[in-house]
């Protein structure tokens, strides 16, 4: 499966449509989630469908098999094999649990290990990101070398943080890896014409 993901960082006709495109989806999930001027958290899993929806265009849809969103791990099946699929801004990172409980968070800490290969699309708008491939392998490493404490940021007591995320300096790690891919991506933000409310309005009208 490694081999088959690492097609859309080694095709050049696939990297300048990512380049291409991967900014106005994005640009279109804000529009549509947000409110009041601000981008609802909702975004998220937005943008992840939208990059599940490239392996998709790429490999097939028969091929590709999104996961429920309990498995927090992994997001989607690429020929079989899991994969993880996150996105957010730069200096940001993602949850490796949504556990909020303080048993379960605690237990989490004790038994996570990097199990799956992760695309990571790193979003900032008018400044340099890209979206990354990072190979479990590549995780595993970082994660030996820091040690879990200094991976995995655990929720402090009395907060809600609504899951346990990755430090950013682990993600960092990650990201700069001489073994991990990357599509450069100018985040230049795009002029899109867009009605969220037409989808709703069409359907509607259909008798």
């Amino acid at each position: 499966m490694a081999n088959r993901v690492k097609e859309l960082f080694e095709d050049p006709k696939t990297v300048e449509e990512i380049q291409r495109k991967l900014p106005r989806l994005f640009r279109i999930a804000e529009i549509e989630h947000a409110k009041g001027g601000k981008v609802g958290q909702e975004v998220g899993n937005a943008r992840e469908q939208i990059i599940i929806a490239l392996l998709m265009y790429k490999f097939g849809r028969e091929n590709v098999e999104p996961l429920p969103s309990t498995l927090s791990e992994a997001d989607v099946k690429l020929f079989g094999e899991p994969l993880s699929v996150k996105a957010g801004r730069k200096y940001s990172s993602f949850k490796l649990s949504w556990t909020v409980n303080g048993i379960k968070a605690d237990e989490f800490l004790q038994t996570y290990v990097p199990r799956y290969d992760l695309l990571w699309g790193e979003v900032s708008w008018n400044k340099p990101g890209g979206l990354y491939y990072i190979p479990k392998e590549v995780q595993q490493e970082v994660f030996e070398q820091l040690g879990r404490k200094n991976y995995i940021k655990l929720p402090k007591a009395g907060t809600n943080p609504r899951g346990m995320p990755i430090y950013r300096r682990a993600l960092k790690e990650l990201m700069n890896h001489s073994q991990s891919l990357c599509i450069p991506i100018f985040w230049e933000i795009p002029t899109v014409e867009y009605d969220p409310y037409k989808r709703w309005l069409d359907l509607w009208k259909e008798e």
